[in-house]
C-alpha cells in the first residue's frame, strides 16, 4: 500500500463506502463490551457525524453514559472489497426524535419490533475525528500477480493506496 490518495478522493470514496455498505464494526476504546458488535450507520457528511440505533439498556449505552462519552472506532469493509476503514472519534448517546423518524427503514424496524416509540430505543453519535482508509481495486488476476511477483522479488505486493483523514 503507497500514500498515494489526495484527501478529496480518500474523503468521497469513504463516504460513498459507508452510504453503500452501511454496516460495520463498532467498539469502544477500554471500555465494555471489549469486543466490536455490528451496527448500522447512518452518515451525515457535513456534520462529520455517524449515528446509530441502539437500547438504551445496553453494555454499549451504559459504558458510553458512565463517562459522559468515549473514544470510539467503527470499521467497515465496503460491498466491493475495494474500501477498507476504520473511523475514529467520540461516541455519546444522543436520542434525537427528528433523525429517528429519518432514518427508520424496514430494516432498523426489524431490528427493534417494538417501533420508534420503544422507550428503550436511543441513538448513538459517532463524532468523526480520523480515518485511516486502504484503497484496492486490484482484482483477483492483479492480486494473484502481485503475490507471485513480490515472492519472487522478496518485495511487498502494490495492492493500492492509503490515506489518512483528519475531520
Amino acid at each position: 500500500m503507497t500514500d498515494h490518495l489526495d484527501r478529496k478522493d480518500a474523503e468521497e470514496r469513504l463516504f460513498k463506502a459507508i452510504e453503500d455498505t452501511r454496516v460495520g464494526m463498532l467498539g469502544v476504546a477500554g471500555g465494555e463490551p471489549r469486543h466490536m458488535q455490528p451496527m448500522t450507520a447512518f452518515l451525515e457528511r457535513e456534520a462529520g457525524e455517524l449515528w446509530f440505533y441502539t437500547y438504551r439498556d445496553t453494555d454499549l449505552v451504559r459504558d458510553v453514559n458512565a463517562s459522559g462519552g468515549h473514544h470510539a472506532m467503527f470499521c467497515l469493509i465496503s460491498k466491493d472489497r475495494e474500501v477498507y476503514a476504520c473511523l475514529g472519534g467520540h461516541l455519546e448517546e444522543q436520542f434525537d426524535r427528528e433523525r429517528m423518524e429519518r432514518y427508520w427503514n424496514p430494516v432498523v424496524a426489524a431490528w427493534y419490533p417494538q417501533g420508534k416509540d420503544d422507550p428503550r430505543l436511543t441513538l448513538v453519535r459517532l463524532r468523526l475525528d480520523d480515518a485511516q482508509i486502504w484503497i484496492s481495486e486490484a482484482g483477483p488476476v492483479r492480486f494473484a500477480f502481485e503475490i507471485a511477483k513480490a515472492n519472487l522479488t522478496k518485495e511487498t505486493p502494490d495492492l493500492g493506496d492509503r490515506a489518512d483523514i483528519q475531520f
